[in-house]
């Protein structure tokens, strides 16, 4: 292999980005069409909003804490392996899904079973990306974790299409297998970094890899994870995180509570779909012109305006453009997220770095949806929750100019090489 690869006009580390855009496609897709499921499920099962909800958030907590050790996996055993395990426990747990009768059911079956498959995704799969580029890292990162977006935008709608013909359960079961299959034969083409096969980032010489500017000596990752940077980074995701899957779960409820029919609610999916896989592939392509930093501020300013819209929204294009504007500021900060740190932390552990910020700053958004959910339940609409949102966000955004501004972190508005 090492040797074709070498021999090739395409740099093999485009490979790589195109099979963690499979694995993201497929895993993201079927994440994301659990807001299509869930309306069959609700309507035989007889569960309230919130009972449907907090598997949801069982799921999202577990791959999200589990990320920091599949991250420390992933540096130490490579990409392959786990994403090849984590596609069978996917299909698993997914699939058993199709047979749940309580909401404890669906808690075990995807709360932790598929979850356990999840936690060996997003993180694996960026990360490794991260490694294999350096000048070119923010669009590499970008091309790959838009395969999120775009299962979003194309999974749910087929979901719903076969969900019409022939039942949720048995749709689920047919999303869930075709998934895990294709995702085990993408997982072959994901090697470590271009050392293993003799080559070097983006593709360059050796001349121009040993002239790109030295980093130094990088300290311990136990002293990284207790500097400021590291912090304020961890609260920054957190913060806005923490509400982040709150429209995957209940944006189709939202719309028809709007007075829409279920196939225009639906389309509000897509219409974060639409945003998101802009968002990711144009986010890191910025990033590499104009800085992280800036890049970071504009997408949580326009989360800001999103979750600030929807409380005031009533009318179907209004609801259209705050979902997109959702999409696509959601979509650029979790693609900016790789890139960022394989800037401040160094490249040849990004994915331990990238894993231990999704797992501290993502798995408290298993809360969510659940407490957005308890608000409806409450208060009878989720205008409450989408205001907490847009005050997060905010918050989020103020924090990273102050995080922008620390001594050492500079060097992230003008990406160096790692």
């Amino acid at each position: 292999m090492s040797a074709s690869a070498k021999g090739s006009p395409l740099f093999y580390g485009w490979f790589v980005v195109g099979a963690a855009f499979a694995v993201l496609f497929l895993a993201y897709g079927i994440q994301f069409s659990y807001g299509v499921f869930v309306t069959g499920m609700a309507a035989e099962l007889g569960w309230s909003r919130a009972e449907t909800a907090l598997p949801y958030s069982i799921y999202v907590f577990i791959y999200s804490a589990l990320s920091a050790a599949t991250g420390r996996a992933t540096d130490r055993f490579g990409p392959r392996q786990v994403i090849m395990l984590g596609s069978v426990l996917l299909g698993l747990g997914w699939g058993a899904s199709a047979w749940v009768q309580q909401p404890w059911h669906l808690s075990l079956t995807m709360g932790c079973i598929a979850a356990l498959g999840m936690s060996v995704a997003w993180v694996p799969c960026n990360a490794t990306v991260a490694r294999w580029f350096t000048r070119r890292r923010g669009t590499a990162v970008s091309i790959a974790s838009s395969g999120a977006s775009l299962g979003n935008l194309v999974v749910p709608p087929a979901a719903g299409l076969l969900m019409l013909h022939w039942g949720w359960r048995t749709a689920l079961l047919v999303v869930a297998l075709t998934s895990a299959v294709t995702m085990l034969l993408a997982a072959r083409f994901m090697v470590r970094d271009p050392e293993s096969m003799g080559l070097h980032p983006d593709g360059d010489s050796a001349d121009n890899a040993a002239a790109a500017p030295a980093v130094g000596k990088l300290p311990p990752l136990t002293t990284l994870y207790r500097g400021p940077p590291f912090v304020l980074l961890v609260i920054v995701y957190f913060t806005t995180w923490l509400v982040v899957f709150v429209p995957f779960v209940h944006i189709v409820a939202f719309g028809e509570d709007r007075g829409l029919g279920t196939g225009l609610a639906s389309s509000l999916l897509s219409a974060i779909g639409f945003g998101g896989v802009l968002g990711r592939l144009s986010a890191g392509v910025v990033s590499d012109r104009i800085g992280r930093f800036p890049a970071l501020y504009i997408t949580l300013a326009l989360q800001v305006l999103a979750f600030g819209t929807l409380p005031y929204a009533y009318d179907l294009a209004v609801l259209w453009a705050a979902a997109f504007a959702f999409g696509l500021s959601y979509g650029g900060g979790v693609a900016l997220l790789p890139a960022l740190c394989g800037d401040l932390f160094g490249r040849t552990r990004v994915a331990s770095v990238v894993g231990v910020i999704f797992a501290v700053a993502g798995a408290p958004a298993a809360l969510g949806p659940y407490f957005a959910g308890w608000l409806y339940d409450t208060t009878g609409n989720y205008d409450s929750a989408f205001l907490i949102a847009a005050a997060l966000n905010l918050l989020a955004l103020g924090l990273s100019f102050v995080l922008a501004t620390r001594r050492g972190v500079r060097l992230a508005l003008r990406p160096e090489q790692h």
